[in-house]
């Protein structure tokens, strides 16, 4: 579809079903993600050609007006950031896990592009602000120093940063938690 990702957070829940029809509609991009998240926001996420995604980024922000708390428009990213979002990624084998957490969604979705375009791991999922505060983070793996690598250039990346982790040699019972 395309190699970009739009993204509008909102302090409203109605405004932001609205602003995510104006987005889809706005352009030939795909809804890959759009619901409420704490404590009270709604998010919007685009996927799509450049051009496109900045047309529904463009729409979506005039629509949104004064409810917009957050945005984000990443026009190169990496494959593997949308499948992460949409939670629908299996990776195997489970190497070493590195976890890293951020105060906002569009932190960790910036971070996880950094993480994989620093080093050779595979998202597991960009968990998106859902009974986690407003938060969001990041989960990969792959061989332990990939995974270090990783963590470290994500976590030089953003202010909003808040703690990560590096588990060498995951549980088998934590691994089936996370996948």
């Amino acid at each position: 579809m395309g190699n970009a990702i739009a993204m509008i957070e909102l302090s409203s829940i109605a405004a932001g079903i609205n602003t995510a029809d104006v987005m889809a509609k706005a352009a030939n991009v795909e809804l890959i993600h759009a619901s409420s998240v704490c404590p009270g926001k709604y998010i919007a996420i685009v996927h799509g050609g450049v051009g496109a995604a900045r047309a529904a980024m463009k729409e979506g922000m005039a629509a949104a007006a004064e409810y917009v708390v957050d945005s984000l428009l990443i026009p190169n990213i990496d494959p593997q950031i949308c499948p992460a979002i949409m939670m629908t990624t299996r990776p195997d084998p489970i190497g070493a896990v590195g976890v890293l957490e951020y105060f906002s969604v569009a932190a960790a979705i910036m971070a996880a592009d950094v993480a994989v375009k620093a080093a050779n791991v595979t998202l597991i999922e960009i968990r998106i602000g859902f009974a986690i505060g407003g938060k969001g983070f990041v989960t990969l793996t792959g061989d332990v120093g990939s995974v270090r690598a990783a963590v470290a250039a994500a976590s030089l990346e953003e202010e909003l940063f808040v703690n990560s982790t590096v588990i060498p040699r995951p549980s088998p019972q934590l691994v089936q938690k996370l996948i």
